[in-house]
């Protein structure tokens, strides 16, 4: 692809649909230009064409199965994005920080290369070894393994090994499913087991997980709800699953501005349970 069809492809993962006038005015370009572009992409699989525009093709979901993690990446990224960028200042005081191979995950990867240094930052996921790298400003480390070709994450007996082998002042976990009164769920029976051997070695557990994750229970429960110290979500969870959090003892984040234009005031975890 051309530069400006990625372009195409970076805005429609974020709106879900446009018109060609509107992509056309993005770009600088025609809307003549935009369809033939879409028209071409079309046939490879890559957008779907509309009468006044294009979209992102849409798959069936299931919970009980894991997704590719190419289409999994375009799902709820405004809300990944805004729960990434709290991070920083919630890992300040944070030397060894743990990051698993989830879609949230690699926005907060992207978001803590930019703006922290001098971090420890250690991960199974290739993909989110990439965006911790992309900065040169803090020590990457990766746990090998067998690699799963739908997660671009290492798994099996040398990346549990690995895993069980460092202690961790934060452990950011993300989720398939998230039930208040159990814990977490996967889909994936070959990545549970890493985040269940990480957990018990971290200081403080933080889970980043959007709305729409609440209330669904996947094929495979993998962090009791006891587990978890700190959870960072969006704005669009209820209130009462964010008092229901609370009244368990959990330190809750809700990502973005608050009500009348302020942020929530962001405070660093401590390196203690």
């Amino acid at each position: 692809m051309d530069t400006r069809q990625q372009a195409i492809l970076d805005y429609l993962d974020v709106h879900d649909y446009a018109t060609y006038e509107a992509l056309g005015a993005l770009l600088g370009t025609s809307a003549m230009t935009v369809r033939r572009d879409v028209a071409g992409m079309s046939k490879r699989g890559l957008v779907l064409k509309s009468l006044g525009g294009a979209s992102r093709p849409v798959a069936p979901k299931s919970h009980l199965y894991e997704s590719h993690i190419q289409a999994r990446l375009r799902e709820q990224r405004e809300e990944k994005r805004a729960i990434a960028m709290e991070i920083p200042a919630l890992v300040a005081d944070a030397t060894s920080i743990f990051l698993d191979g989830g879609t949230t995950m690699l926005e907060a990867a992207r978001v803590l290369s930019r703006q922290v240094e001098g971090k420890n930052l250690i991960t199974n996921s290739m993909l989110v070894c990439g965006e911790l790298a992309a900065s040169g400003k803090n020590r990457i480390t990766l746990l090998g393994g067998d690699l799963s070709a739908e997660s671009a994450a290492f798994t099996g007996l040398m990346a549990e090994e690995n895993a069980a082998s460092f202690y961790y002042d934060v452990a950011l976990f993300s989720t398939k499913g998230f039930i208040l009164e159990e814990g977490t769920y996967e889909s994936s029976l070959e990545n549970f087991r890493v985040k269940q051997i990480v957990a018990p070695r971290a200081k403080q557990v933080v889970l980043l997980v959007d709305h729409t994750k609440f209330g669904l229970r996947a094929l495979r429960k993998v962090l009791d709800i006891t587990a978890i110290h700190c959870v960072v979500t969006d704005q669009k969870t209820s209130r009462d699953d964010l008092k229901a959090l609370e009244r368990r003892g959990i330190s809750v984040l809700v990502a973005g501005p608050q009500p009348g234009g302020t942020a929530k005031s962001r405070r660093p975890l401590k390196n203690e349970k």
